[in-house]
């Protein structure tokens, strides 16, 4: 074993000991929509006195903070979004009228003089009804929330007032409230006048009387002032958090809410494990039988990846979303694309050369792939950091668990697996035994292809104008059909419920349409689960809407509930236009930086064929294109230009030999020779989508063919547009062939000639 293998293997070692410490002994982060709870974005905005900015946005993080805590939920998360935006995590919430009663009141918690009824309202004050419904005239603000330093919620059971709220002020904010209060003691009791009105969000959430005890101008002290009334446990509870919660710098609006039942959640789970056993098993089995040993020690490797991957995304805290969750499945299948690279290129130097060693030809094999590995990684890292820095929620999460599935996909490959070949291929029985190891033979597909010598590029326009008709059918999908855009990108509110008894879609209609919500969307899943959207659908209207389902099907549980504001929802969909703009832009400028322009630019016209084809296909289908469909796009995008990143590499490899030979005949070679590497890999992804679609559920259906579609699209146009593509454009190209680099001699250094020995270097 050489030296080199010795580090790859400890290496490895290493790293596998550790992931596997850090998968038994540390649990991953997982997101609402896998635990179930509820999620707000909220959107900070100006005020008379205040700017909604960096500084403020955080101070009104702060409160909120204070306020959710008071609500005992079990580990909330509050983090700043951008310049304005606040997101809120709470795990176990399923109602959001419970944290939307106390996070919504958004407006600043004043305190007011009553100047009596609503009638005689003075021209500087305002009218409000109190907590019975009485209009009562109110002076301007004497004092803002912002003066409380505390509110507790107390039961006094010696002098049996029951429950009361008791109130506590910072010293400038104490002595104004003895004065609000002196000033309102100096009316008769019974007055309204000898009111003090509490206001949050232009609601009167108490008004107490101040006691008859108190006399004119003494007012009440800042620590002894309590709220009394007929208060129950909760009511004490609810005005004490809301009064402590004090004022919000700015005013904060709920742009998004979203929803998940810890059932929908659960199964998920079960459904996403399931698929990444029954898909992994299946692509080791693949894997194995196609490479034989090598096959098996890459299905081992693959093993490794998982435990890798899966230990990354915990130590680094990484929220694992239901679409994250997708993407470490997926990468899976991904993951054996580069061993398949290295293995095609390591059969082509074994099996067409009986002299060369089973060690060399696995050690030609991993540089000769390395240039196609490392572009076709990269591509797909753009890929993954569009969706990070242009997707938002758990779009965001697929981001980075691709991103690091595609980062332990090579670790996996380049060191674990090729650690594990190199041994083998030192086994004397291995090498005694060329049929064992895989490598020996040229494999079938690239046998027949080469027996039948298929000449694929006659007619490169052939191939276009095949393309080009499957465009037409897509954009025919998009005319006729239309588009059917998810809430996030149109705004409204999209809600799940699962009823006990089965309602048919007419009825449930009805119900809705009976219930005040005529312009409702109702669809049916099965016979016991509904989906209702409808552009406008606040809290108290989702709850009446289930309360009427509720009628019709027997208890109705909510499964999923969105909610997107129409601001969020036009920012969401020009957010989508640009990381699409960006993803084409970026692909492009990268490979014409790494390949010709003519293959740059032949690559980029089949990305974009395949980006029209999927929305087609979808727009055809009728299934909504939402974020999650945005995910499995730009995947598909990097899918793409992966394919089309081997097929011209190994065009200019060819191209570099045999500069003499017309392109046509080059790129045909090429595409014969990676023509089993497309397949091989192709089948591993669509092993774990397969699983996916079937086993996954309604929440993974549409994600999963998205990207079958993709892929099987994706793998099409690698080789019959983007090569015939190509093909056209060299022709007006007037650029020379690509030159050979040769590799340096032995006893010279790169970038510099071998020198005579007699020569001494001078130069005159």
């Amino acid at each position: 074993m050489t030296r080199a293998t010795t580090v790859r293997a400890v290496l490895a070692a290493a790293v596998l000991l550790v992931s596997v410490f850090i998968t038994l002994t540390m649990s991953p982060r997982l997101g609402l929509d896998l635990q179930g709870g509820t999620r707000m974005v909220l959107q900070a905005k100006d005020s008379d006195s205040a700017k909604a900015d960096r500084e403020s946005t955080d101070r009104t993080l702060e409160v909120l903070r204070q306020r959710i805590d008071s609500l005992g939920v079990s580990e909330p998360t509050l983090t700043r979004s951008g310049e304005d935006r606040i997101i809120v995590e709470l795990p176990d919430v399923q109602d959001p009228r419970q944290a939307a009663d106390v996070i919504g009141r958004t407006a600043q918690l004043g305190f007011h003089a009553v100047q009596g009824p609503g009638a005689g309202q003075k021209d500087e004050g305002k009218t409000l009804p109190d907590e019975q419904g009485t209009p009562l005239a109110l002076g301007p603000e004497r004092l803002s929330g912002a003066g409380v330093k505390d509110a507790t919620a107390r039961f006094d059971a010696q002098q049996g007032t029951g429950w009361s709220v008791s109130l506590d002020f910072h010293k400038d904010a104490g002595k104004e409230w003895t004065r609000l209060t002196g000033d309102a003691a100096c009316h008769p009791a019974g007055d309204e006048r000898r009111r003090v009105a509490i206001v949050l969000d232009e609601k009167v959430i108490s008004s107490p009387q101040v006691d008859p005890s108190i006399g004119c101008e003494a007012g009440l002290p800042s620590g002894s002032t309590q709220i009394t009334g007929s208060f129950s446990a909760d009511e004490a509870r609810d005005l004490a958090l809301l009064i402590k919660g004090g004022a919000l710098p700015v005013p904060v609006e709920i742009v998004e809410q979203r929803t998940v039942g810890p059932t929908l959640g659960a199964d998920a789970i079960d459904a996403s494990a399931r698929a990444a056993l029954i898909g992994a098993a299946a692509t080791a089995l693949f894997i194995t039988v196609v490479y034989r040993l090598f096959g098996a020690l890459a299905a081992l490797a693959l093993g490794a990846y998982g435990v890798i991957s899966y230990a990354t995304l915990v130590v680094l805290g990484v929220t694992l979303t239901l679409p994250g969750l997708a993407g470490f499945v997926l990468a899976i299948g991904m993951a054996v694309d580069a061993n398949v690279l290295v293995f095609e290129r390591a059969r082509e130097e074994y099996a067409g050369r009986t002299s060369r060693s089973l060690r060399s030809a696995l050690t030609a094999g991993f540089r000769n792939a390395w240039s196609a590995v490392a572009d076709s990684n990269v591509t797909t890292l753009i890929a993954a950091a569009l969706l990070f820095f242009l997707g938002s929620g758990p779009v965001k999460g697929f981001g980075v668990t691709l991103a690091i599935g595609v980062l332990a996909s090579m670790f996996s490959a380049l060191v674990i697996a090729r650690a594990l070949t190199e041994i083998a291929a030192g086994s004397r029985f291995v090498n005694d035994y060329r049929g064992v190891n895989g490598l020996a033979r040229p494999g079938r597909v690239r046998t027949w292809l080469t027996t039948r010598d298929v000449q694929l590029f006659r007619s490169p326009r052939r191939w276009l104008t095949v393309s080009a008709a499957l465009v037409l059918v897509a954009v025919s999908g998009i005319l006729v059909r239309g588009i059917d855009l998810g809430v996030e990108f149109t705004g409204g509110r999209l809600v799940e419920y699962s009823t006990s008894r089965p309602v048919d879609v007419e009825t449930a209609r009805d119900t809705i349409a009976a219930a005040g919500f005529e312009d409702a969307e109702v669809t049916t899943a099965g016979d016991q689960d509904l989906s209702v959207r409808t552009g406008k659908l606040d809290n108290d209207g989702e709850h009446a809407l289930r309360a009427a389902l509720t009628e019709a099907g027997g208890e109705t549980t909510k499964v999923r509930d969105e909610l997107i504001g129409p601001s969020l929802g036009d920012e969401l969909r020009r957010n989508a236009l640009i990381a699409l703009g960006v993803a084409v832009f970026v692909q492009l400028a990268y490979l014409a930086a790494r390949f010709r322009w003519t293959f740059a630019v032949a690559s980029v016209g089949a990305l974009v064929h395949d980006v029209i084809i999927l929305v087609g296909a979808f727009a055809w289908l009728g299934r909504p294109v939402d974020g999650i469909f945005l995910a499995a796009l730009l995947t598909v995008i990097g899918y793409s230009v992966n394919d089309s990143v081997v097929v011209f590499d190994r065009v200019r490899e060819l191209w570099a030999r045999n500069r003499r030979t017309p392109v046509a005949d080059v790129a045909n070679r090429a595409v014969l020779q990676t023509v089993p590497r497309t397949v091989n890999t192709g089948m591993g992804a669509l092993f774990i989508l397969v699983a996916l679609a079937v086993l996954g559920g309604d929440s993974l259906a549409d994600f999963a063919l998205a990207l079958l579609i993709g892929i099987c699209v994706g793998t099409y146009s690698s080789v019959m547009t983007a090569v015939p593509g190509a093909l056209l454009l060299e022709k007006s190209a007037m650029a020379p062939p690509p030159g050979r680099k040769r590799a340096p001699k032995r006893g010279e250094r790169a970038g510099r000639t071998r020198r005579d020995p007699a020569d001494n270097g001078a130069r005159v």
